[in-house]
């Protein structure tokens, strides 16, 4: 059969609306692609073929924002699952992975830390701010740090749990491999790495603080009551004052979290508020009645989209991410796909989880607090976006008085070539934000149209790719753009201007190097800063550091062809080796100058063999 495909030729590409009409009636997750296979859009539907089709039907009320989706769609791939819930979870980890464009974007204004529990046989508590899949189990994230430093204070106080970071296996222990430290002297840890607690009563102190982590210290109370009342009926009088002594700090911090209920309930309450420019989600985690933590998102890209929609995708973000599900769910209005996010939180949590929207009372008030922490939260958000703008460095005025600009540059694109004698040319960018390097969006290029040099042709190829995708991307636009050279580069980067029309919209100086001299277009002069004034100060700084990731680029190329080129052409010799020989000689030149001896010590016998009867018998040709 696969002989008579091959036969036959590649199978015939489908279109759009060929895809669209083969569309399934299953449940199931979409994705829309754009003319370069790029994923714009994720979503899930009960019923894929209504749903895909419904975004091409003429003549139904859609948004701005569903417009352009619609216009950028080239392609279209779904995925079937067995149900609603198997399609949410795919839809947010796709989501998450791809980060569509057309997509809410939930996002913290911070990495946050989580509590891990390590999954070892005597398992370790600490805080990290990365998450490893290895089996351990992670508590929060923790808005509040120095409540989460106070809770894991309490922890480390109540239970002598060891702190160091001993590989601790049963066989390691058993070979007395390793020796109690300082911890175990002054009681703070039982001296597992020697074998002086068990594997059961070690994990069931694990248990206990991570029922404490997670605001259960009601339970945890009744526990250690139990025990010491066990130890003093059995007359172990110093064994029951010590956990008395747990059981009274433990109170003591239970008193101090905040009450928000006199039931003893667990229940998450979420609630949302938003502005013209942003919105925010706000998360109270509530556990045995008590305030443990609280977690916010800002919401970007939710243009034309309803209250509920924005809830319904932090819900989803949220509890998706999150092991710890309450037994109840406080929300300010109800959700769509209520029956399946109750369906998949009862599969999560494996008992009982109520969605609740409070119409009065209490219930209510503790809804609307949250919102208020929301708005609260909006309103900081604003007041540091306007301090932002208002903070313009000197440098950045002064360059905008100089230079004669209409608008202050306060994002500036800055272009440098580098190649030695014509090979390997590359390209640099970047990007300065008032003032100052934002190196994540650097960005380098190898140069693929030009042959041989020319910078005037290296300018313009590298100019043409940037602003052809950000045209296309639509995304940020530079204030200013330098390019480091005279007229002839200005002259390249202006043509290329000119073809995307961007010419009018985008100001763009030449900077020489030779006198410092600043090139504007449809000026024949050059401009002379003064060589004290900030903005030549600021205009050399962006031509250096330009300068400095175009040459670090094109060196690691460089250094990327010598090493394969030479060393790895050695037969037996490959990258690692090759490498090693390089860090310890300094050159290939010092690699074929070196001794058999010296040979040997570094990469043993063979290998120094080969290295040197190959470069010896190069010398002889």
């Amino acid at each position: 059969m696969e002989k008579e495909q091959e036969a036959q030729g590649p199978l015939p590409a489908i279109s759009l609306d060929e895809k669209l009409a083969g569309l399934p009636k299953e449940n199931g997750v979409y994705l829309f692609k754009n003319l370069k296979g790029d994923i714009i859009y994720i979503g899930k539907a009960k019923v894929l073929r209504n749903r895909v089709r419904s975004y091409f039907q003429s003549g139904r009320p859609v948004d701005g924002k569903t417009r352009a989706l619609v216009r950028n769609i080239a392609d279209l791939e779904i995925i079937v699952t067995d149900s609603e819930v198997e399609a949410l979870i795919l839809e947010n980890t796709l989501i998450k992975q791809h980060k569509p464009r057309y997509n809410v974007n939930l996002k913290d204004d911070k990495s946050y830390p989580y509590i891990r529990i390590t999954k070892e046989p005597f398992p370790r508590i600490f805080p990290t701010r990365k998450l490893i899949k290895d089996g351990s189990k992670y508590l929060g994230p923790y808005t509040d740090v120095k409540s989460m430093k106070y809770v894991l204070k309490t922890i480390k106080t109540l239970f002598p749990i060891r702190s160091c970071d001993l590989d601790l296996t049963e066989a390691k222990i058993a070979e007395g491999r390793f020796k109690v430290c300082l911890d175990y002297q002054i009681r703070r840890c039982e001296g597992p790495c020697e074998g002086y607690v068990d594997y059961e009563h070690y994990n069931s102190m694990i248990r206990l603080a991570v029922q404490v982590l997670k605001g259960k210290t009601r339970d945890v109370e009744r526990t250690l009551e139990a025990q010491m009342m066990e130890r003093a009926a059995a007359q172990n009088f110093e064994e029951a004052a010590v956990l008395r002594n747990r059981l009274q700090l433990l109170r003591e911090y239970s008193a101090k979290q905040k009450v928000l209920s006199t039931e003893p309930v667990d229940r998450d309450i979420m609630s949302l508020a938003r502005n013209s420019r942003d919105a925010c989600a706000v998360i109270f985690k509530v556990r045995d009645g008590k305030l443990i933590g609280k977690q916010h998102f800002y919401i970007a890209n939710h243009d034309d989209k309803r209250d509920e929609e924005l809830l319904q995708s932090t819900f989803e973000r949220f509890y998706l991410e999150s092991d710890d599900v309450p037994e109840e769910i406080f929300l300010p209005f109800d959700l769509a796909n209520r029956a399946v996010l109750l369906t998949w939180l009862l599969k999560k949590r494996a008992a009982r989880v109520d969605i609740i929207v409070p119409k009065i009372g209490d219930k209510l008030k503790l809804v609307r607090m949250v919102e208020a922490n929301a708005r609260f939260l909006l309103g900081e958000l604003e007041l540091q976006r306007l301090k932002r703008e208002q903070t313009v460095p000197r440098a950045v005025m002064s360059l905008q008085r100089d230079l004669r600009l209409k608008r202050t540059p306060r994002r500036i694109d800055c272009f440098d070539n580098s190649h030695i004698q014509g090979s390997e040319t590359v390209s640099s960018m970047v990007v300065f934000v008032d003032g100052k390097a934002r190196k994540s969006e650097y960005r380098k290029y190898k140069i693929t149209t030009v042959e041989g040099v020319d910078d005037f042709l290296a300018m313009a190829e590298v100019l043409r790719r940037r602003y052809t995708r950000m045209l296309r991307e639509e995304s940020e636009r530079p204030d200013l753009i330098i390019v480091d050279g005279g007229k002839g580069q200005l002259s390249a980067a202006v043509a290329i201007l000119k073809d995307l029309e961007l010419f009018d919209a985008i100001p763009v100086i030449g900077l020489a190097k030779r006198l410092e001299e600043v090139f504007v277009p449809g000026e024949s002069e050059a401009l002379l800063l003064p060589k004290s004034s900030s903005s030549l100060k600021l205009l050399q700084q962006l031509r250096d550091e330009a300068h400095r990731f175009a040459i670090t680029f094109h060196r690691s190329l460089r250094d990327k062809r010598t090493l394969r080129t030479q060393l790895t052409d050695i037969p037996g010799i490959g990258q690692k080796t090759a490498q090693k020989l390089l860090i310890e000689f300094g050159s290939v030149e010092g690699v074929r100058n070196a001794t058999v001896t010296d040979l040997e010590a570094l990469i043993g016998n063979k290998s120094a063999e080969k290295v040197y009867t190959f470069f010896k018998g190069e010398d002889a040709e």
